[in-house]
């Protein structure tokens, strides 16, 4: 009984640091490209960094993973998107910084 409510217990806190990690990406993202609320990006939801609704990166997820280790940070910082803002993360021809500003989605090689 009480390993059963451990593993619920450790299931929910699991749930709930999976929940926040959205947020501070989303927020970071919207005010740094002053992203629509009803957006092609708002719409992708995890999938703007995700493949669908998996943990999986799509490749601008991917990058900016990479962004994210090389400033030092365990937080999402300006820092990080710039850093990759250059880049062409799905490789369709349009920068992932010109994909951001415009409202399509830089890690869907379809949405340019």
């Amino acid at each position: 009984m009480r390993l059963t409510r451990a593993i619920a217990q450790v299931g929910l806190l699991l749930a709930a640091t999976s929940a926040f990690a959205l947020p501070a990406i989303r927020s970071e993202f919207t005010k740094r490209y002053k992203s629509p609320p009803a957006g092609a990006q708002a719409k992708a939801g995890c999938a703007l960094c995700h493949v669908g609704n998996t943990l999986k990166r799509n490749p601008y997820g991917a990058d900016l993973e990479k962004a994210l280790k090389a400033t030092g940070s365990s937080r999402i910082t300006p820092a990080a998107f710039e850093k990759i803002e250059k880049l062409d993360s799905d490789k369709d021809g349009v920068k992932n910084g010109v994909e951001c500003a415009k409202g399509t989605l830089p890690g869907n090689p379809k949405s340019k």
